[in-house]
This record gives C-alpha cells, structure tokens and sequence, in this order.
C-alpha cells in the first residue's frame, strides 16, 4: 500500500510541476542573450526569478499557468501567459531605442539605464551631438548647465569649470582612460574630437573612490563608437565653418561573428580669426604684412583611431588604439620700426593613446573588468625668426625651443557580483539583493624635458578599493564606499563615500557624500614655464588637495502615450581644503600655491517634456564660489554669486526626414576680489553673455546623406569685458577677454553605408 502510494505521489509530482527552459535570443544575431531577468507570476505572486545564462538560457519549474516576464536592459519587456506546460520557450526580444540611448557604464557595477543608477549621471548621446553639429567636447557640454568656459589665445586652449572647480580637478576620461596632457592644469577641449564618440556620460561630485585623483569636481566620460553586430558600415563627415574651419572625416567598420573592427581618421584645419576680417570661402594666403597676425591662431589636426573587439562565450576583449598631431601656428606681429621681419611659434601636440580592455564572466553574476592603459603626450614649441621680404625662416637659438614629454601607465580592475533585482510592483516578493565590487588601480605618470626639474621625475599611485550596492527594503539602494592608496610623493588619507537612492513609479530620490583627494601633479611641483607671455615655476612644497562633497537631488518623471516629461531639482556643496591654484611669487613670476580653504555650492533646476515629434527642454542654475580674502577683510563678501540659464527645442518633420533645432544658454556675470599692489581688495568681475545656436538638418537616400546647415553664436559675442575697480588710491581699469569668435554659419555633410 505504502508503496503503491509513494507511486502515485511521484506521478503526481511529475505530473504537476514541468520543467522548462526559456531562450531568449537577441534580434540582431539570433544568438543566445545574456543577464536577461526572467520572472514567474502565479495569482499576482512572483514565484521564480533568475537571469539567464552565457547562452541566454534559464531553466525552472513549475506548472501552468502562469505569467511569463523578461526584462533586459535594451531591449522592450517581454509578457506572455502560459498556459500550459511546455519543456521549451523561445522569446525574441526586440530593442528599445529610447533604452539604448539611455545606458550608462561609467562607475557602473553592469550597464544600467541612467535612472536605475545610484548617481545622478547627465547624458549627451550621439543624436544629441549632431543635433549640436558638436565638433570638439567645448560644443557638446555649450548648453550644460555648471560648466562655464574660458579662452587663452595666448596657449590657443579652451578650458572649462564645473561646479565652480576648474582646472586639474575635473577629470576626463576615453572609454574609462584618464587623458593627459594639460597646459596650465587644463585640458584643451579643441583637441578632444568627437567623430568617433557613441555618448558622453557626465557624473557631478568626487568619484575618488573608482577612479582617484584629478576627480574632486566630477568625471566626464566619453564612450567612443565600436563595431556594430553582423554589419559592414563605412561612413564619410565633412563639416565647414565660416570662421575658416574646413574638417572632414571617414571611417570603415566591420564585424562578423566573434570579431569587430573599426578604422577612422581625419583632419581638421583652423586658418586662424580674428575681428573685422574680410569673409572668403577658401583659406587664402597670409600676407606678409600686419594682418599677419591672428587672435585665435592657426591650426591643423590630423587624428586616426583603430578599435578591435573579440567576444566568446565568456570573454570580451577589446583594444583601441589612436594617435593625434596637432600643429599651432603663432604668426607674430612684425617687428617695429620697418616691420619686414617677425618671431613665428609653432606650437605642436602629439599624443598616442593605447589600452586594453577585458571582461571575463566566471559565473551568472560574477565577472572580472579590467583595463591596461599607456598615454603618450609630446607638446613641442619652436620659435623661428621669418624675413617677410623672400618668407625665408631661420630657426632660433636653443633658449627659444622646448620639448616636454609626459606618459602615463594605468591598469584599473575589479571583480564585481552583480544580481538583477525585480522591479515588479504588485508581488510580494523579497527585495532585499546585495551587490558588490572590490578592484585595484595602478598609475605611473613620469615626465621629461628640459624645462622638469633634473630633466625627468615620476609620480606613481596605488590604490585598493571596495564598494556594495544593498537593497534593505524595496526601492531604496545604500551605495557605500572606499579607497586606500599609496601615493609616492604624498600620504593618500581613506577615501569614503556613501550614495543613497530611493524611488517610486514617479519619483526619485538621490543623496550623496563623497571625499576627494588629489595629489599635485608632476607639472605643478617640478615644471617651469617661462615665455614672452608666461613665467609660471612649479612648487616642490606643494600640499594635496583634499575635498567634502554633498549632493541631494530629485527628479519626477511621467509618461503617458505619446507624451514624456521629466523635471529635476539639485543641490551640491564642495568644501576643499589647500587647493592648487596660480599666485603671484614676486613681480610678474608665478608659481602654483595652495589657497587653504575654498567652498562652492549652489542649485540647478531642469525640465525636458516631449510631445510627439517636438522636444522642449530648459533649466536654470545658481552657484557661490568662495572669496578667501573674506577671511582677511571684513568688507569683503564671504561668497560671489552667478547665475546660468539654457534651453533648447527641436522638432522633426517626420515625412520630409527633416528637424530643425534650437540652442540658447545665458552665463552669468562672474564676480571676483583680487589684492591690489598696496595689498587692498579690490573687485573685479567678467560680464555676462548670451549665445544662441540653430540648425536646420535633413536625410535623403533612404536616412543615409544628411545635410545640416546652421549658424552659431548668432547673438555674435566675441570678447567680454573684464574690469577691475576700486576706491581710494585704487584706479578703475578694464580689459577684454574672448569667448568665442562672433556669429558663424556652417554647413555639415554626412554620409553612411551600411549593409
């Protein structure tokens, strides 16, 4: 009896609970699809979860009916009621565009969707940079709230600040690469090109935890282009400006099976601007006069870029690899009294930039990343004398020549666990999850020229960090964090950090603090700078910068048919202590100082709706900067206030492939104190200005030749007055400083082949 029992139960059993395997494939390839969450729902009940396999399979049990739910980041949810059991499922998954444009990567535990990650992270994708006709990274972030913009023509640099934080404390980055290479602790945005670039992914605060130094302000992340699946594309951009830019490029990309390959290159040329010069369409000869000499120099880039990736099964790899030469050419004014000869500097920039990149997934949920880094960067300066009566040059003597090269070395790699969580709302499941990431970063970064203390000097850096994502309670995320390094030349203190992150269906919540530290770099403890317009020392005495960051933010976002409509509110503090910044050592020499303590905090309010074919968006910002001589002078404001405001709107005309696009962006006046030479405050400041971009962009040939013509800067700003004033014995004064080199039109062609 007992055993005729125990048969019946088994049969029942079997009977009862089928076992199942789910496919889920990718649309592009029909292949297997990874880390894709499947769900089981019984009477409103979640009762399977998992995600599946390296061959986008999962298996499990259970018996009909129920519902069936797969999600994966990319691509639309899939929902299907079974109804009876059945051993096999296939689910064709189909892309989502709107969530393609909307992955981040950058300090990201797996590609996740901008509103899923724990940092507030601004988005500029690829449609967003042609909508901007964006040459360099100074156009793509032109209509960003926080980032404010200067010129030096006398370096012919273009730098930016963000949150109040310039120079050497905002830290970019190429596929998660630290760029080297800066003059004055800034990067030049003119030589970050953007033909090749997929998005840009902007983290506001101190990422000092992932990526170390140079990160108090924040990190800008641009993710390049890499070879599409089962698709030979090659394309063809050329781009004119009327302030005698004349720029095209092309690239070749392929990929089949395990393999991709992309290839791109260009050249881009700059004849020089400067006020009230007669237009012409094509670049003429300079004439050996005084008209010679230009405001906004002269100059040619050439850029290529080679990327490989290989993918199987467990394992992605990939390389890219890329050199650019620049040359500037500053034309002098010639020479007094018969003007018949002229000092010319040549200025030229090489950079090579080489990594690996390589991500092993040992099981479902656990991986290894890891990135091999060598940047190359070669800044030459030569000055020659020119006889402008037979144009002969002579080079000048020793003095007048410099050569300074820089390498860094950097290898960054974490082993990470990372387990999907469910985001059903009408189940009563557990959703507590416990996700983690523990890595190493190495830097070497060495120095050589003439001008580095004994000729060469090094700086390394060594650093073990950790970090969890915890789930406690559904929809709130605690995000801690911290690093540990060994620095050569300084004592790094323990970094932490910790981000919160709570949502609903509607809304979400966002708090941060993060400590930064940087180390001064090798140019400002050891490099001296010496020409007609710079005498700036490096200081060996130097102490590191160290910073407090808070962040709180919260966004409301609503989508219902066709219409979409966010709007977020920030606020940030930074509070840094010694940090590194230019000051006078004695009459017209300058050396890097530290200025001990300096605050900036404000608040920035953004909206975006969208409405079938038309996209609206706007914002505002407020920021305080920090005046030290208030700690000295009781006349003196403790902060300086300036205001930002942006919009934009575009609209596209779905029938005639066509859209038109509009860019304003007012910034605000920039107060400031300074010392005068009897040792009193005084106030200066740098006023406002408004710009205004728009373009008009239409696709022929089945989306495959688009032709883009626009103008810039239509509010036509060129230089800005800065002044200076102040009572007693102090005299009001002003100059000039440029910004940008008055209205423009441009017209931009583009052309792919794809099969």
């Amino acid at each position: 009896m007992r055993q005729l029992l125990f048969f019946a139960l088994s049969v029942y059993c079997f009977v009862a609970v089928s076992q199942t395997t789910v496919k889920c494939l990718s649309p592009s390839d029909s292949l297997g699809l990874p880390g894709a969450v499947v769900h089981l729902v019984k009477d409103g009940t979640l009762v399977y979860m998992n995600s599946t396999d390296l061959n986008g399979e999962v298996e499990y049990y259970t018996q009909a009916p129920y519902i069936l739910k797969v999600k994966c980041l990319g691509y639309t949810t899939f929902i299907d009621t079974i109804t009876s059991n059945r051993k096999r499922i296939t689910v064709n998954l189909t892309e989502d565009l709107k969530q393609l444009k909307d992955v981040v990567v950058t300090a990201q535990y797996a590609p996740t969707s901008a509103d899923n990650s724990i940092y507030k992270i601004k988005i500029i994708d690829s449609k967003r940079i042609e909508e901007l006709a964006a040459v360099n990274l100074k156009d793509a972030l032109s209509n960003e709230l926080n980032f404010r913009f200067s010129q030096d023509n006398a370096l012919s640099i273009c730098t930016m600040s963000m949150q109040g934080v310039s120079g050497q404390n905002v830290k970019v980055m190429i596929d998660g690469v630290p760029m080297i290479g800066r003059q004055d602790g800034n990067l030049d945005l003119a030589q970050i090109n953007l033909n090749n670039v997929e998005r840009i992914e902007i983290v506001e605060g101190p990422m000092a935890v992932n990526y170390g130094t140079d990160a108090l302000a924040g990190v800008v992340n641009i993710i390049t282009k890499k070879p599409k699946k089962n698709r030979l594309e090659s394309g063809i951009q050329t781009y004119y400006e009327s302030n005698y830019t004349y720029n095209a490029n092309l690239y070749f990309s392929f990929q089949k099976k395990n393999h991709g390959i992309k290839v791109s290159g260009g050249r881009n040329y700059f004849n020089g601007w400067k006020a009230n010069e007669a237009f012409y369409l094509f670049p003429e000869k300079t004439p050996a006069d005084t008209s010679r000499f230009k405001n906004w120099k002269p100059r040619e880039q050439y850029f290529t870029s080679l990327d490989y990736t290989f993918s199987k099964k467990r394992v992605d790899i990939a390389y890219k690899g890329s050199y650019f030469n620049e040359l500037i050419l500053s034309r002098g004014f010639p020479v007094a009294p018969y003007y018949e000869s002229a000092f010319d500097d040549h200025f030229r920039t090489n950079r090579i930039d080489n990594s690996v990149s390589t991500n092993v997934k040992f099981k479902k949920h656990l991986s290894f990343n890891n990135i091999l880094g060598y940047n190359y960067y070669e800044r030459r300066k030569n000055t020659y004398y020119k006889d402008l009566t037979n144009l002969k040059e002579t080079q000048g003597d020793v003095s007048m020549q410099d050569t300074s090269m820089f390498t860094l070395m950097m290898a960054r790699g974490s082993f990470i666990s990372s387990k999907p969580f469910s985001e059903l709302k009408d189940s009563v499941e557990k959703h507590h999850y416990f996700n983690y990431e523990a890595g190493y970063d190495l830097n070497y970064e060495s120095a050589f020229g003439k001008r580095i203390e004994n000729k060469k000097q090094y700086i390394s850096d060594l650093a073990a960090y950790a970090s969890a994502e915890i789930q406690p309670v559904k929809n709130f995320v605690i995000r801690p964090g911290v690093r540990y390094a060994y620095n050569s030349v300084y004592q790094a203190p323990l970094t932490p950090s910790l981000h919160l992150k709570y949502n609903t269906e509607s809304w979400i919540f966002r708090g941060s603090y993060a400590r930064g530290f940087r180390a001064p770099t090798l140019k400002e403890l050891y490099f001296d700078f010496v020409d007609i317009n710079h005498n700036i020392t490096g200081n060996t005495g130097l102490k590191a910068e160290t910073s407090n960051n808070y962040i709180v933010s919260v966004k409301y976002k609503k989508e219902k048919d066709k219409k979409n409509m966010w709007i977020e509110n920030s606020y940030f503090y930074n509070n840094i202590s010694n940090l590194i910044t230019l000051g006078i050592n004695s009459g017209t020499q300058y050396t890097y100082i530290n200025i001990g303590r300096y605050i900036t905090y404000g608040t920035s309010l953004n909206a975006n709706y969208k409405y079938k074919s038309l996209t609206v968006s706007a914002g505002g910002s407020y920021t305080a900067r920090y005046n030290q001589l208030s700690a000295e002078f009781a006349d003196v404001a403790t902060y300086n206030y300036s205001p930002e405001a942006r919009g934009s709107a575009q609209y596209e005309f779905e029938k005639i492939k066509s859209s038109v696009n509009v860019f304003y962006k007012y910034t605000g006046k920039l107060p400031g104190v300074a010392l005068s030479a009897s040792n009193e405050p005084y106030q200066t400041f740098i006023s406002d200005y408004h710009t205004l971009d728009a373009n008009f962009s239409t696709r022929f040939f089945k989306k495959k030749f688009t032709v883009t013509i626009g103008s810039k800067n239509i509010l036509n700003v060129t230089n800005l007055l800065a002044s200076s004033s102040g009572g007693g014995t102090h005299s009001s004064g002003g100059f000039s400083t440029p910004i940008a080199m008055g209205r423009t039109y441009f017209l931009k062609l583009d052309y792919v082949f794809s099969k």
